[in-house]
């Protein structure tokens, strides 16, 4: 269950914004994530903005109790033992050993294997391996590549043993400070019906990954909690082989949020992604 910071200043219950779907065309989009071949876009496929309500989750959260496994995201308390999030080699020792015991307190998980992570900064100079936040609705993988995780990061026997019970993927995000821009928006994963999912290619130098785009469904419920501080965390829900009874999977994406003042600073997080084993 959600665990949902109460001192935090509340702001609007309600607010209205742009994000931007895929105007899907038949043909699956494909991103590269470095520079492509010679006359090859880097990203195909038409995204378009559409003005939706936004809830804030900390004064006006989905109806009944807000939870991973219903609404496919959660916001928890938990300050860091990690204070400088460019070091590297902290983030692999310190932060990936703390975020595997919160996720497992968090979700009942009885393993937990962290396989990446992402630093984001808005502004305009980043340094290297940093990204911007990314503002397209997505998912960060689909029923095809969330099994196929399994595989890339564990050994062959043991993965296809681990694939025969429940696996989940989950993000596990936080700011770096107090988020004055570029907010997530989650969509409560009750909305999202199969067919507003689509798949795309995400090209590496070494592998193609798959991940899901959203086209516009009015039915789709949104949400967000305002001015997320560092000793905040939210847990999305990327995957999972459960039935239909638990939230398989959500969506997010970052947003220009109308009420951030001219001189809000860039936002700055890290995103943290796990497989979850029951």
């Amino acid at each position: 269950m959600s665990d949902i910071a109460i001192d935090t200043p509340v702001l609007a219950a309600k607010i209205e914004a742009e994000l931007n779907y895929l105007e899907y065309n038949g043909a699956k989009p494909v991103s590269y994530q470095y520079d492509p071949p010679p006359g090859v876009a880097k990203r195909s496929g038409v995204y378009r903005p559409y003005r939706v309500s936004i809830s804030n989750a900390r004064v006006a959260p989905p109806p009944g109790a807000l939870s991973l496994d219903r609404n496919g995201f959660e916001l928890h308390r938990h300050a860091s033992a990690v204070s400088d999030f460019s070091d590297r080699a902290a983030i692999e020792s310190v932060y990936y050993r703390e975020s595997e015991q919160l996720l497992k307190d968090a979700t009942g998980a009885r393993r937990v294997v962290v396989f990446d992570h992402t630093l984001r900064d808005g502004t305009a100079a980043r340094a290297d391996g940093i990204r911007e936040p990314v503002k397209y609705i997505h998912n960060d993988q689909t029923f095809v590549s969330g099994p196929r995780r399994v595989r890339d990061h564990l050994p062959p026997d043991e993965a296809e043993q681990l694939l025969k019970g429940r696996v989940a993927i989950v993000n596990l995000w936080r700011p770096v400070e107090t988020v004055e821009s570029s907010p997530l928006a989650l969509c409560d994963s009750r909305s999202i019906a199969l067919n507003d999912l689509v798949a795309s290619d995400l090209v590496y130098p070494d592998k193609v990954g798959e991940t899901y785009a959203l086209v516009f469904n009015p039915r789709h419920r949104w949400y967000y909690f305002p001015r997320m501080t560092p000793d905040e965390f939210l847990l999305l829900k990327i995957y999972d082989s459960a039935g239909d009874s638990i939230a398989r999977l959500s969506a997010h994406t970052a947003f220009d949020d109308p009420t951030s003042s001219i001189d809000a600073r860039p936002r700055r997080s890290i995103e943290l992604r796990s497989l979850l084993f029951f």
